[in-house]
């Protein structure tokens, strides 16, 4: 047994919680217990510090245990405000409805709360069913929009979705950035809605094409079809604007956020549309409670989100991730340029992608596309980021495509912290350039944890 899997918090996880997790993460070199966190970095109980280019997948944009979050949280817990309760209107998510209304473009004016992301988009799809009267739905390959059943409805992947389908009929997968494959979708289903992320975080950062999410728009408009935009990982200054869809020139019917919305403190999740939309699903006597869950916009989440949304305008976080982010995306492209194995850097504010695969650079290469490829999706990505986090940094592959490793730090980051992820990333680079050395290094590792483990 490894000193990782020694470890009580290590064992008790995998005793009581997922034993396959623990194991996974000991095999991979992933094996560490963290104990504290602050802004941009995170320590483990050895000590060690590590820059988090992860944060929380996007749930901590403004880094870890923000103080004014903190601090708001507890003056709200001392003043003994009630957090829970059904039987009148709530001040803090009527505040919290309003001022996402007042950060959206009309006619986007009704929130309904939750609290995962999953959630969030899930009721965009039970608000598009109940307004349109139809049950048909679109979405886009190589999305992702959470684990719930009716969310896995919408995400053409095979091993999340196998063990438990069947899951929602009418469902049917469009390519992403294409149009026409969108209208004859539209025009055959009779859709209630297209779902569809801004840029797909999870399958690599891909971005769509110029003017995409808008003719999307003005289609499903021509076709009686709802837009469901996913904003839970890329919306709250992100992708240097405060949602992504402002730089695309268009707005879309329903919004789903999360992830960062709590200040990274609190679960919450808020689905935006119009005043019409919403009466047309839920505004009348026997419709008003269709849709609700217990923990769905509780005081103590809205407060979090409350200050959230008045952090990032005082401390101007959205402009922040467009400079910071531009600064990373352009020292990654200095850096990796000349990469054998390094095919695009590619990403919008702070999230950011380098895609490794074949480059035709060498021979082998040119012989073996298809091997480097495979090791790409298979292994390479994430070697790296062992390599990366033994070398101080915190990051992964995409959740569906790991030969894109992902980059997304918190809003709050500064100059030098960006500076160190660039150079920590070209440096984990510049040691793994061939694919040979590359799989004698991986080989060997995976070797030596294995005989460590049947040795201990």
């Amino acid at each position: 047994m490894t000193p990782f899997a020694r470890n009580p918090v290590a064992a008790r996880h995998a005793k009581h919680l997922n034993a396959p997790f623990v194991e996974l993460l000991d095999v991979l070199g992933f094996g560490r217990v963290y104990t504290r966190a602050s802004g941009t970095w995170i320590w483990d109980e050895e000590g060690r510090r590590y820059l988090d280019a992860l944060a929380g997948f996007g749930a901590l944009n403004l880094g870890h245990n923000p103080p004014r979050i903190a601090a708001r949280l507890r003056a709200f817990v001392d003043a003994e405000a009630p957090n829970l309760y059904h039987v009148g209107p709530s001040p803090y998510a009527g505040e919290l409805a309003e001022a996402l209304a007042a950060r959206m473009p009309a006619p986007l004016r009704v929130a309904m709360f939750s609290s995962s992301g999953a959630e969030a988009v899930e009721a965009g799809i039970k608000l598009a069913r109940a307004a349109t009267r139809r049950s048909a739905l679109i979405h886009c390959e190589g999305g992702y929009h959470g684990t719930n059943l009716g969310t896995l409805s919408v995400m053409d992947a095979p091993r999340l979705r196998g063990p438990f389908e069947p899951l929602l009929a009418d469902c049917r997968a469009v390519p992403f950035g294409d149009l026409p494959a969108l209208e004859r979708a539209l025009k055959d289903a009779r859709a209630a809605a297209f779902v569809v992320e801004p840029i797909q975080a999870e399958a690599g950062v891909r971005l769509p094409p110029p003017g995409y999410l808008r003719e999307a728009a003005a289609l499903c408009k021509r076709h009686g079809t709802l837009f469901v935009l996913d904003e839970v990982q890329t919306g709250l200054g992100r992708t240097g604007s405060l949602w992504a869809f402002e730089a695309e020139g268009f707005t879309p019917d329903v919004v789903a956020l999360a992830k960062s919305l709590g200040g990274g403190m609190m679960p919450i999740g808020a689905t935006v549309t119009s005043e019409a939309l919403h009466h047309a699903a839920y505004g009348s006597a026997d419709r008003f409670d269709l849709h609700g869950s217990t923990f769905g916009g509780n005081s103590l989440a809205c407060v979090a989100a409350l200050e959230t949304l008045r952090t990032i305008e005082d401390e101007q976080l959205v402009q922040r991730s467009a400079e910071l982010g531009a600064r990373l995306l352009g020292g990654l492209r200095t850096r990796l340029a000349d990469h054998p194995l390094v095919t695009d850097v590619r990403g919008r504010g702070l999230l950011v992608a380098v895609e490794i695969g074949p480059t035709g650079a060498d021979w082998m290469q040119r012989v073996a596309a298809g091997a480097v490829t495979i090791a790409a999706e298979k292994a390479i990505g994430q070697w790296l980021a062992v390599q990366l986090l033994e070398d101080g940094v915190l990051c992964q592959p995409a959740a569906r495509a790991w030969n894109v490793l992902k980059l997304q730090p918190p809003l709050v980051a500064g100059e030098a912290e960006i500076d160190r992820l660039i150079a920590a990333v070209g440096d984990a680079f510049d040691a793994n350039r061939r694919l040979p050395e590359v799989a004698a290094r991986l080989s060997a590792r995976l070797v030596r944890r294995s005989v460590a483990r049947v040795v201990a």
